[in-house]
């Protein structure tokens, strides 16, 4: 047992254990948080001679929580949420806000939303850092477990203590080189061209792919990539063309010749996902404010 002294415990420490926590490395703990990997392992040192535990032993070439550490993750997750909302309890100011707020996203809205996000947060919570994190295939346990507070997905996990609200709905574009080819002038060009499309881990197809699959509508795949991200590389220089949501060229597809799907598609709708715990925090209730508006902006663009 340590000679335990709460006031040896601050909001430095518990950031960083949470931080470690959620990364699974010290390397990734540091990219978080903006320091050296030296200035983490300092902190932890000395985060571990006041609990009394190593908190976290090596495991192959990364790291595991010990059993004292898991126990401590969530009591430390609720002081550093305490910590980081006592200033906005009675009155929030977002000029005065510090700390990390993760939100889970997948490619479009971390394409199209988030960097819109961010230059909006930096006029008006410079003292905010945002974590995005990966969210293929999102679940309630993220918000519970607070590995992030936000999600942004087409596909809102269930729960009874999962809020949800539409940002917007996107439709189907096909994307081509301009160079290489022309666009696919009715159905049967559509079909008859050389297709590119995403297939994310563990071989879960888009929605589009699925929907017309089931119709009948066959095409020739000739290149599956795992993200959106991935498929500039494969369209530009080849007369591939791959049909993807409209927003996406004003990003990572921009540059890239597009027109309307020649076939009839469902649209693609994106929510915004937050536990029922957080609903009346002013903080997050004011970041929900914040997503909303980009969010209309880029929605003003899909028509």
């Amino acid at each position: 047992m340590s000679d335990f002294d709460a006031s040896d415990l601050d909001y430095r420490l518990l950031r960083l254990f949470v931080a470690i926590i959620e990364a699974g490395s010290v390397t990734g703990a540091a990219q978080t948080l903006g320091v050296t990997q030296s200035a983490v392992s300092h902190l932890l040192d000395k985060l571990r001679a006041i609990v009394g535990d190593p908190l976290f032993v090596k495991s192959g070439r990364g790291i595991l929580a010990t059993a004292r550490a898991e126990a401590l993750a969530p009591r430390a997750r609720e002081l550093l949420r305490a910590l980081e909302g006592f200033a906005t309890t009675v009155e929030f100011d977002p000029a005065r806000w510090r700390g990390t707020f993760a939100i889970a996203a997948n490619d479009l809205p971390r394409d199209a939303l988030l960097p819109l996000l961010v230059t909006r947060l930096r006029e008006q919570a410079p003292g905010l850092t945002v974590a995005v994190l990966n969210a293929n295939v999102p679940n309630a346990d993220m918000l519970r477990q607070e590995r992030c507070r936000l999600i942004l997905h087409p596909r809102p996990p269930e729960g009874a203590d999962i809020m949800q609200r539409k940002l917007f709905e996107d439709h189907q574009w096909v994307f081509y080189d301009p160079k290489r080819r022309k666009p696919p002038g009715d159905l049967a060009e559509y079909l008859a061209a050389d297709h590119v499309t995403v297939v994310f881990e563990p071989r879960r197809t888009l929605d589009l792919d699925a929907h017309l699959e089931a119709r009948g509508v066959l095409r020739r795949f000739v290149v599956t990539v795992p993200s959106f991200a991935a498929m500039p590389g494969f369209l530009r220089g080849s007369d591939l063309i791959a049909t993807a949501p409209g927003l996406l060229r004003f990003g990572l597809l921009q540059g890239l010749a597009s027109v309307p799907a020649p076939i009839s598609c469902p649209t693609l709708p994106m929510y915004m996902i937050w536990s029922r715990r957080d609903h009346d925090d002013p903080a997050h209730r004011w970041l929900r404010e914040q997503v909303e508006a980009v969010a209309r902006s880029a929605a003003s663009r899909v028509k």
